[in-house]
C-alpha cells in the first residue's frame, strides 16, 4: 500500500475506525528502565519558527529547585499526507503549572513525522517519516534547521529512540517488520544505516500478514535493545555493538498468540516492564533479566474498557514508579494502575475519559506532574494534572487543537 500517496496502512486504518481491580504478579527477575531525561532545551521554544510565536524571557525559562517554571517546549507529531493533517512537526509550549498549551509554529519540510524523540543532550530532535519508502529525519533544536534524512530500509517506520550513549538512532519499520540502526555524528546529523534486521520468524500471529515492528528501545541498564513486534507476537532482545552499530539477537519473548504487542515501558526499578497488547486489548507485566536481556511475559489483565472494541496504544509509568497509565483507543479513556510489589504487579484503579477521540500516544512531562494525550481522530492534545499522592488525573482545561495529533513530546 502506498502510504506516501495517502493510502491507508493498517496503522492508519485502525486510526479511522469509529470510535474494578485486577492484579498480576511475577517472580523477581533482575534489574532495568528509563531513558535519561533530556537536557534543558529552553531555546527550543524561543528560536525561529515558520509560524507566529511567543518568546518567553530567559528568566521565565529557568528551572528552579522545585522544578520547571515558565513555558516549556512541546513538539507534536502528525501525518502530513492525510486529509486534515499537519504541515510538519508542530511547535508549542506548555505551562508546567497550569498545563495550558500555546502553539508557536511548525517545522516544515518533515514528511509524516508520526513519532518523535530527543537526543540525550537536548540539541537534536528526530522524527520518523512514516511512508512506504521509510526514513528518519534529524532537526537541530537551536535554529530548527533540518539536518537531513536517511532511509530506514523498510516501510512505514512508526517508532524511534536514541541509544543512551547518544551515538545511535534505533527505528522500527512497521510495514516491513524490521528494525534499523543509524549512526549519529557530533552535530546530531544521521549517517547511513549500519544495520537492518527483519523479523523473519516466528510465523505471523493469527490475522497478521507478516511481521510488524512497532517499537525499538534500550533497556534502562543500557545493555540491550528490545524490539516489540505486533505481527509475530514477539519481543526480540538484541545486543548493540556500540562500535559497529550492528545487532545480535540474544533472546525472544512470546506473548499469547494474537495478542498483538505494541508498546513496552520499563518500571524505574529496572526489574519489570509493562506490555500493551493492541489486538486482544490487554496489558501484561513482564520480568526482565539484565544479564541475559530476557523478558518473561506474565498473564494478561484487563484494560478497564469492558467488552467494547478498544485498542491499547501506549503505557507510561510515573518517575517515582508508583502509578502507570494506559491509553485506550476506541474506549477513549486512560486507565490508571497502582504499581505494587516493587513493580511486579499492576492493580487497575479506574479509567477516565481522555476528552478526545482515539488517544494514539501519551507522554508524561519530565517531572511527572502532567500527562499529555495525542488524540488522532479529534485532532487534539488533552493535558491532565497528575496527583502525586493518588495518581488521579484531572483535565487541565480544554484540549489543544493540533491536526491529526499522533505524538506529543513535552520537554
Amino acid at each position: 500500500m502506498d502510504m506516501g500517496s495517502g493510502g491507508l496502512s493498517r496503522r492508519r486504518f485502525v486510526g479511522t475506525l469509529a470510535g474494578s481491580a485486577a492484579g498480576v504478579t511475577l517472580p523477581a527477575a533482575t534489574a532495568c528502565d528509563n531513558a535519561p531525561a533530556p537536557a534543558d532545551t529552553a531555546d527550543a521554544a524561543t528560536s525561529g519558527t515558520s509560524g507566529p510565536e511567543t518568546r518567553p524571557s530567559a528568566q521565565s525559562e529557568s528551572r528552579g529547585p522545585s522544578g520547571p517554571s515558565g513555558p516549556r517546549p512541546l513538539y507534536l507529531g502528525t501525518y502530513t499526507s492525510t486529509e486534515g493533517g499537519g504541515k510538519g512537526i508542530g511547535l508549542a509550549t506548555y505551562d508546567p503549572a497550569t498545563g495550558a498549551v500555546t502553539g508557536t509554529g511548525t517545522i516544515d519540510g518533515v514528511a509524516d513525522p508520526s513519532y518523535l524523540a530527543l537526543h540525550p543532550n537536548g540539541r537534536t530532535l528526530y522524527a520518523v517519516n512514516e511512508r512506504e519508502d521509510g526514513a528518519v529525519t534529524a532537526v537541530r533544536v537551536a535554529d530548527r534547521e533540518v539536518l537531513g534524512s536517511r532511509g530506514t530500509g523498510g516501510a512505514a517506520p512508526c517508532h524511534l529512540s536514541v541509544h543512551p550513549g547518544g551515538r545511535w538512532l534505533l527505528s522500527a519499520n512497521y510495514g516491513s517488520g524490521s528494525v534499523a540502526v543509524h549512526p549519529i555524528d557530533a552535530s546530531g546529523a544521521l549517517g547511513e544505516r549500519t544495520d537492518l534486521v527483519t523479523h523473519s520468524s516466528p510465523a505471523p500471529g493469527p490475522g497478521q500478514d507478516g511481521p510488524h515492528a512497532h517499537q525499538f528501545v534500550t533497556s534502562p541498564d543500557g545493555r540491550h535493545v528490545l524490539a516489540v513486534d505486533l505481527g509475530t507476537d514477539t519481543v526480540y532482545t538484541y545486543r548493540l555493538d556500540e562500535k559497529a552499530g550492528t545487532l545480535g539477537e540474544v533472546a525472544r519473548a512470546r506473548t499469547k498468540p494474537g495478542a498483538g504487542p505494541r508498546h513496552l515501558t520499563f518500571h524505574p526499578g529496572g526489574r519489570y516492564a509493562y506490555l500493551a497488547n493492541e489486538v486482544d486489548n490487554s496489558v501484561a507485566v513482564c520480568g526482565y533479566d539484565p544479564s541475559t536481556g530476557r523478558l518473561t511475559v506474565g498473564a494478561e489483565q484487563e484494560t478497564g474498557t469492558g467488552s467494547g472494541t478498544s485498542y491499547p496504544a501506549q503505557i507510561v509509568v510515573t518517575p517515582n514508579g508508583r502509578f502507570a497509565y494506559l491509553a485506550n483507543r476506541g474506549h477513549n479513556s486512560l486507565a490508571r494502575y497502582a504499581v505494587e510489589a516493587k513493580g511486579a504487579r499492576l492493580r487497575l484503579l479506574d479509567t477516565v475519559p481522555v476528552s478526545g477521540d482515539f488517544p494514539r500516544q501519551i507522554a508524561l512531562s519530565p517531572d511527572g506532574a502532567l500527562l499529555f494525550a495525542a488524540n488522532q481522530r479529534s485532532s487534539s492534545v488533552s493535558v491532565f494534572h497528575v496527583d502525586g499522592a493518588s495518581g488521579e488525573l484531572r483535565l487541565a482545561g480544554e484540549p489543544f487543537a493540533s491536526p491529526v495529533a499522533v505524538c506529543a513530546l513535552p520537554l
